[in-house]
C-alpha cells in the first residue's frame, strides 16, 4: 500500500516536471520565433542578407524533397524555379508531390498561414504586402508565407539559398525569416551602346540572376542599338536589339518579377545617330554628341523614338538619359546659353521634351548630374519626372549633394552607383564596394524609392560575366535597410554565387580588391586598361613605369594567387556560375600581364643599357651576345610580350562570345594583334642587332633601336636628352 502511493506520487511529480518542461519549451520557442537575429549576427551566407531571421537547424535532403503550392500560375512558377535550382544541385525535387521533407508555399490569406503565424507570433506587417514574405521552418517543413506573387517568389529565392551540405550530403536550413525591401525600386542600368551587346539568351541569364537576388528592374541603356522602324539607320546591323528580341525578353522577365526600363539617351550620348547626315542638323555641334535645343527636328526625332519605345516596352518608365551633354552652349545654343544660362536652356529643354511624351502615358527617368548644377531651376521640373543621381567613386563625405536639389524640390529621386568596370581590366570592387554601400544608405536616409546600380562599357572592352560581384552587391544595398555589410557580402558571395564552399573564390576576389589599393595608392587605379595598352617604352608608358614598378611584384603575386585560388575553386564538386569564374581569372591574368610587361620593359632596357656600355671589351664578347638573346630568342623578352598578348587574346575572345553577339568583338581583337605585332616586329630588330654585333662587334644605339634612352651611353647622344 505504501508503495502503491509513493508510486502515485513520484508519477504525479513526472507528470508536473514534464507540464513545467514543456512551458518552458514553449516560451523558448516562442521568443526565438518573435526575437530577429539581425544580419550581422547571422553566419549563414546570405544576398540579400534578411531583416530578420532565426536559424533552427538543418533538415537531410537524402531522400528528396517536395514542393507545394497553389494552383495560381505565378505560384506554380516560383515552386518550379525553385525545384530547378535544387535539381542543379543533385537534389531530388518532387514538385506538386509529397516526401518527408517539404517546401509550402502560402497565400497569406489561408487558413493554413494564419495558422503557423498565429502559432508562432509572427505578424506579417503593412509594409511587407507587395514583396514581404515570412518563412516559417516547422517539423519537416518550410513554408513560404507572403500576400502577393512577387512575396512568394522571392521568399523562394531566400530558400534556394538554405540548400546547403552537411557531412557531404545536401540539407536544407530550417529558419524563421521576416523581410521585406528597404527600396521600392532595385534596378540595374546595363550599357548596351559602347561595344558588348549580349545575346538574348545572355540577357536571359541576367534576367534569372538579377530575379535570384530580388532585383526588380533591368534598363538597358541605347543610344543607336536599339532598331527604329520610323529610323532604321543608326542601328548597326547584328549589334542592336530588334522588336522581337525586345518582346521575348519583357515577356521573360515579367515571370520573374522584372520590369524592363528602356534607357533610350534622349538630348547626349547621340553621336553615333548625329554622325549620320541625315541628323547633322540637330546637332549641336557638327557630328557631335548633343541635340540642339533649338532645333525643331529634335523633339520630332525624341517623339518618334519614344512613341515606339512605348509600344515595345509595357512597363510604366521610360528612361531619356539626358547625362553629361557637355557640348550644350558650344555650338547652336552658344547665344541663347549666352542669355539665358546654360542650366535654364538645358531645364527647358527637359520640360519640352516631358510635353512631347505626356501622350505615352508614362513616368520619365533623367540622370540628375547636369540640373543638380542648377537646384533653384530643378523645382521648374515637372514633379512627375524621376530624377536618378549619379555618382561612382567612394565619398566618405557621403551624397547628400546629389540627392537633396531633387528630394529638396520635392522630386521622386532615385539613386545610381556603380559597379567601376569601366577602362578596367576587372571591376574595381574595392571603389564599388564603398561607393555602393553609402550611396545607396544616403539615399535610403533621404528617402529615395529607388536604386539603379550601373555597368558602363565606356572603352568596348566589357565582360559582364566580371561584373556579377559589384551587381550582386548592388541588389543587396537596395533590398536591405541601411548601411549593408561589406565583409559580411565579402565571405558569403562564394558560396551563394558559386556554390563554392572553400572560401577559394571569396578569398581570390580579395586578392583582385588588394590589387586595386595598390594601385588606387600609386594613383593608377583609375583605367588599368590603359596600363595593359599602353606601350612601356613610349613617352605615357615611362611614366606610368616609375609608379609602377615599385609595386609590380606584390601587384602579380596577388593576381597570381587569386589565379590559383580560382583554379582550385573550379575543382570543388557542384561549383556554378563558372563562366563568371573564367572571366575572373582572364581578369586576374589581365592584371598579372601589366605587372610582367612593365617589370620585362624594364629589363630590356637594363639589359640593353649594359650590352651597349660593354660591347668594346673583347673578353665579354660572348657573354653579351648570349645577353642579348635574352632580349629577342628562344624564351626572350620581346617574346614574352608577344606571347602573353596572344594568350590573353584567345581567353577573350572565348569568354566575349560566352554572352556577346559578334559584332564589334574584331575591335577589340585588333588590338591585341597590334601589339602582338609590335613585340615581334621588336624581337626582329634586336635580333638584326645582335647579328650585327656577330658581324662588326658593335650593337646600334637604342635611339637607333627606337628604345627610350636610359644613359647617355646607351642613347648615343647627349647626356642632356630626356624620354
Amino acid at each position: 500500500m505504501l508503495l502503491s502511493i509513493y508510486r502515485r506520487y513520484a508519477i504525479c511529480l513526472l507528470c508536473v516536471l514534464l507540464l513545467f518542461s514543456q512551458r518552458l519549451f514553449s516560451q523558448a520557442a516562442t521568443q526565438a520565433a518573435t526575437t530577429p537575429i539581425h544580419q550581422e549576427e547571422s553566419q549563414l551566407p546570405l544576398v540579400p542578407m534578411p531583416r530578420e531571421i532565426q536559424a533552427l537547424g538543418t533538415l537531410p535532403l537524402r531522400e528528396g524533397i517536395a514542393i507545394r503550392s497553389s494552383r495560381n500560375a505565378e505560384d506554380e512558377f516560383a515552386a518550379r524555379t525553385l525545384a530547378d535550382a535544387f535539381r542543379q544541385r543533385g537534389v531530388v525535387c518532387r514538385v506538386q508531390g509529397t516526401a518527408k521533407v517539404s517546401i509550402v508555399l502560402l497565400r497569406l490569406n489561408t487558413k493554413m498561414a494564419s495558422v503557423i503565424l498565429a502559432r508562432r507570433h509572427l505578424k506579417f506587417a503593412s509594409e511587407m504586402r507587395d514583396e514581404g514574405y515570412i518563412l516559417v521552418g516547422e517539423g519537416r517543413t518550410l513554408y513560404d508565407i507572403a500576400a502577393t506573387s512577387a512575396g512568394i517568389f522571392y521568399g523562394a529565392q531566400t530558400i534556394r539559398q538554405l540548400l546547403a551540405e552537411r557531412g557531404g550530403q545536401p540539407a536544407l536550413q530550417k529558419v524563421i525569416v521576416r523581410d521585406w525591401p528597404a527600396m521600392k525600386y532595385r534596378g540595374l542600368d546595363d550599357d548596351l551602346s559602347r561595344g558588348p551587346m549580349p545575346t538574348l539568351e545572355y540577357q536571359k541569364k541576367q534576367i534569372r540572376t538579377l530575379a535570384a537576388y530580388k532585383v526588380n528592374l533591368y534598363s538597358p541603356y541605347f543610344e543607336n542599338t536599339l532598331q527604329y522602324a520610323s529610323n532604321p539607320l543608326p542601328a548597326p546591323p547584328g549589334g542592336a536589339m530588334t522588336r522581337a528580341d525586345v518582346a521575348e525578353l519583357v515577356r521573360y522577365a515579367q515571370q520573374y518579377h522584372i520590369t524592363i526600363i528602356p534607357d533610350q539617351e534622349a538630348f547626349g550620348h547621340l553621336h553615333h545617330a548625329l554622325l549620320y547626315e541625315q541628323y547633322s542638323k540637330l546637332a549641336e555641334t557638327p557630328h557631335g554628341s548633343v541635340l540642339a535645343p533649338g532645333q525643331p527636328g529634335s523633339l520630332k526625332l525624341i517623339d518618334q523614338w519614344f512613341t515606339e519605345i512605348a509600344q515595345m516596352f509595357p512597363g510604366p518608365f521610360l528612361h531619356i538619359g539626358a547625362d553629361e551633354t557637355f557640348e550644350l552652349g558650344a555650338g547652336q545654343t552658344q547665344q541663347t546659353v549666352a542669355q539665358q544660362g546654360l542650366g535654364k536652356v538645358y531645364i527647358d529643354f527637359l520640360r519640352q521634351i516631358d510635353t512631347t511624351l505626356q501622350p505615352l502615358h508614362k513616368r520619365l527617368l533623367f540622370w540628375g548630374d547636369i540640373a543638380m548644377q542648377s537646384p533653384e531651376l530643378v523645382k521648374m521640373l515637372p514633379k512627375d519626372m524621376i530624377a536618378v543621381a549619379w555618382w561612382y567613386r567612394p565619398q566618405d563625405a557621403g551624397y547628400d549633394s546629389w540627392i537633396k536639389p531633387f528630394t529638396d524640390a520635392g522630386m521622386e529621386t532615385w539613386v545610381a552607383p556603380g559597379v567601376s568596370n569601366w577602362n578596367k581590366v576587372y571591376p574595381n570592387n574595392d571603389a564599388a564596394l564603398r561607393n555602393i554601400q553609402r550611396f545607396v544608405a544616403d539615399g535610403q536616409r533621404l528617402g529615395a524609392t529607388g536604386e539603379l546600380n550601373t555597368v558602363w562599357n565606356d572603352d568596348g572592352e566589357g565582360l559582364f560575366a566580371q561584373d556579377w560581384y559589384g551587381v550582386l552587391f548592388g541588389a543587396a544595398a537596395g533590398w536591405q535597410q541601411g548601411s549593408s555589410n561589406i565583409p559580411q557580402f565579402e565571405q558569403s558571395y562564394g558560396q551563394v554565387f558559386h556554390n563554392d564552399v572553400s572560401g577559394a573564390v571569396n578569398q581570390a576576389q580579395l586578392e583582385l580588391i588588394a590589387d586595386y589599393q595598390m594601385l588606387n595608392n600609386a594613383d593608377l587605379g583609375a583605367g588599368t586598361n590603359e596600363l595593359f595598352w599602353v606601350d612601356p617604352w613610349s613617352k605615357e608608358g615611362r611614366q606610368d613605369s616609375a609608379k609602377l614598378l615599385p609595386i609590380a611584384h606584390d601587384l602579380r603575386l596577388h593576381a597570381e594567387n587569386a589565379i590559383v585560388l580560382i583554379e582550385q575553386a573550379r575543382a570543388e564538386k557542384g561549383i556554378q556560375n563558372v563562366g563568371a569564374l573564367d572571366a575572373m581569372e582572364l581578369g586576374a591574368r589581365r592584371m598579372d600581364f601589366i605587372g610582367q610587361k612593365f617589370q620585362e620593359s624594364q629589363e630590356m632596357l637594363d639589359t640593353y643599357d649594359r650590352i651597349y656600355a660593354e660591347q668594346k671589351d673583347p673578353s665579354k664578347r660572348g657573354d653579351l651576345y648570349l645577353l642579348a638573346k635574352t632580349i629577342s630568342g628562344t624564351d626572350g623578352r620581346c617574346q614574352d610580350m608577344r606571347d602573353g598578348y596572344g594568350l590573353i587574346r584567345d581567353l577573350y575572345q572565348a569568354a566575349w562570345l560566352k554572352e556577346n553577339r559578334p559584332y564589334w568583338l574584331d575591335n577589340m581583337l585588333a588590338r591585341y594583334d597590334m601589339n602582338m605585332q609590335l613585340w615581334i616586329q621588336r624581337g626582329i630588330l634586336f635580333q638584326t642587332a645582335r647579328h650585327q654585333f656577330s658581324q662588326t662587334g658593335t650593337f646600334p644605339s637604342a635611339k637607333e633601336l627606337g628604345l627610350p634612352a636610359l644613359t647617355p651611353a646607351a642613347a648615343g647622344t647627349s647626356a642632356t636628352q630626356t624620354p
